[in-house]
């Protein structure tokens, strides 16, 4: 029943698709308040592993993650490519550090599948389902699962 509530869902969203590593990933555009490079991060001590730090946007204090790191890969690499997609999640900025940015892809229903519970090797409960394109499979990520803890 959980698989058809998540294909309806994602029948008419965007992604805005990035990379981990050579992984490509998804995340419904609507999620998302901005995009930028912004990379003056200020530690945070004894914060989680999975946290680069925090940044001052605007005035509004942004919490900075290690997407590739939250989700089970391996940290990302700091690059000229990298960008943090900033999400707002239960009145709090957050900040997912990636790899670099991608398309946006509109989902079409007849090609998206449910996650299987172990995605490559990583933890099925951080996807809503996966969608197939006629290049790659592109793992959506359930953003309020990502953002647990």
């Amino acid at each position: 029943m959980a698989e058809t509530t998540y294909i309806t869902q994602a029948a008419d969203m965007e992604l805005a698709t990035f990379y981990v590593g050579k992984a490509l990933y998804g995340i419904d555009i609507m999620s998302i308040q901005e995009i930028n490079k912004h990379f003056e991060v200020t530690k945070v001590p004894q914060a989680a592993d999975y946290i680069i730090g925090v940044l001052n946007l605007r005035g509004k204090i942004v919490t900075i993650l290690d997407i590739g790191k939250k989700i089970g890969l391996s940290r990302i690499e700091k690059n000229k490519n990298n960008r943090n997609i900033i999400v707002k999640s239960q009145d709090e900025y957050i900040g997912l550090f990636v790899d670099s940015i991608s398309d946006v892809v509109n989902a079409d229903k007849n090609n998206l599948e449910p996650a299987p519970s172990n995605l490559g090797g990583l933890e099925g409960k951080f996807f809503q389902c996966v969608l197939k394109t006629k290049k790659s499979l592109i793992g959506i990520l359930n953003i309020e699962e990502v953002l647990k803890d």
